[in-house]
């Protein structure tokens, strides 16, 4: 049978016995309806919150908080609903980039459609790592120091636009997101995501999740400061398939039920091998890509062989993670060394190496060979050799399953 595989923002075509696929998982299908509608219904009818036009009526300045070119956020589409509102209102947007790099012209223009020309001189970029952009705000009780960008304390009221998918460490993202690690420091992002090296730290789980639990407490600090939070979920064509809007937990919490049902795929048992495919935009680079094989390992019997297959079109992304991996000799000894000392990054130094313990992981990308040879990565530029090679190596009763975007799917064993 032949697969078309995406990659970058084409798509490659595989060939494959048929009997030797076991499944090929992809986002559930769900009905989808005018993109806009949902959107405006979704605004209309907050939870737990003030209708959108009551709480931008008495507004003095008003500050949107977006998210960068690394989530599929319609940014864009949701400013064509409310941007008439607002349009006479005094307006800032800040792209919360968290620790990821700057977008470039293309991207911002991507992020704001049709009104970047128009506020493109009203938009900033987060930069983490610029300490006279950020406010202290206080401590969690976990002691994270929660510093954010002075910006989003200056304005008046806030607006938060995001999207909620699973995500590998944090349950979901979205909701309290924006702010951390969105607009905050590194500092505080460093502090924060050192939880994640905790067991409990994992896709779908909010509850026992440090990751989680620190980002709500951190949230508490924003105080006297109305927030207006639209959350939306997008189907596996990213599309709009739902918008909910309000109380900035209580709209990321109703989100979440309809993410779950989009991208939590039931299969019916582990396979030898598995292609877990991250697409476009979240393909970036290393760093982001890694998401892949987390949710790939989901679908993986011990033993078995990770084929990670993702343009990589911007490098290895922050460098900390792979200097870590990179330095060390076995993936035993990049764990250890973690544990020791925990920096910003080696979260995802620590996730891949867990992988590499019990598994085999090729990578098909455009990184340098080299460069997948020191994380622990057998590189590959070709998805079909790979794929055969894979399939010899396993034998002949090997079965192969595909993961379709495989950043955002969560494959879940049935029973």
């Amino acid at each position: 049978m032949k697969i078309r595989i995406p990659y970058g923002k084409e798509k490659v075509a595989v060939e494959v016995e048929e009997s030797r696929v076991s499944e090929i998982v992809e986002p559930n299908v769900v009905s989808v309806g005018d993109e806009t509608e949902i959107i405006r219904r979704g605004i209309e009818q907050p939870i737990n919150s003030r209708r959108f036009d009551e709480f931008i009526a008495d507004t003095g300045d008003l500050l949107f908080i977006v998210n960068d070119y690394t989530r599929p956020t319609p940014t864009a589409k949701i400013l064509e609903v409310i941007y008439p509102a607002v349009k006479n209102k005094n307006t800032r947007f800040i792209i919360a980039a968290g620790i990821h790099r700057a977008p470039t012209e293309e991207e911002v223009n991507c992020i704001f459609g049709n009104y970047h020309d128009l506020l493109k001189d009203k938009i900033y970029v987060h930069d983490a790592r610029k300490d006279e952009d950020m406010v202290y705000l206080g401590t969690t009780s976990t002691g994270t120091e929660m510093y954010v960008n002075k910006l989003g304390m200056e304005a008046h009221k806030l607006v938060t636009v995001s999207s909620v998918e699973p995500h590998y460490f944090a349950g979901y993202t979205g909701g309290r997101k924006s702010f951390l690690p969105g607009i905050a420091s590194y500092k505080t992002i460093e502090q924060n995501h050192k939880n994640a090296l905790s067991p409990r730290a994992q896709a779908l789980v909010l509850e026992g999740n440090p990751v989680h639990e620190d980002m709500v407490d951190a949230l508490k600090m924003v105080k006297g400061k109305e927030i207006f939070s639209i959350q939306t979920v997008l189907d596996g064509q990213k599309r709009i398939y739902h918008c909910t809007s309000g109380h900035i937990h209580n709209s990321f919490l109703m989100a979440i039920e309809k993410a779950h049902e989009v991208y939590c795929v039931d299969i019916k048992e582990k396979a030898d091998i598995v292609a877990a495919v991250v697409g476009y935009p979240s393909d970036m680079d290393l760093y982001q890509s890694q998401k892949g094989l987390e949710n790939g390992k989901l679908a993986l019997k011990e033993g078995g062989i990770l084929i990670f297959v993702s343009e990589c079109r911007s490098g290895i992304g922050d460098e900390a993670y792979f200097n870590l991996l990179a330095s060390s000799r076995t993936p035993q000894e990049a764990l250890q060394s973690i544990k020791q000392d925990y920096k910003l990054g080696y979260h995802k130094a620590a996730k891949m190496a867990e992988i590499a313990t019990w598994a085999e992981i090729w990578g098909v990308t455009e990184l340098e060979d080299r460069d997948l040879e020191r994380v622990f990565i057998r590189p590959f530029h070709d998805v079909q050799q790979a794929i055969d090679e894979a399939i010899e190596k396993k034998g002949e009763k090997a079965k192969l399953l595909f993961i379709m975007d495989a950043s955002l799917t969560v494959p879940k064993v049935m029973g």
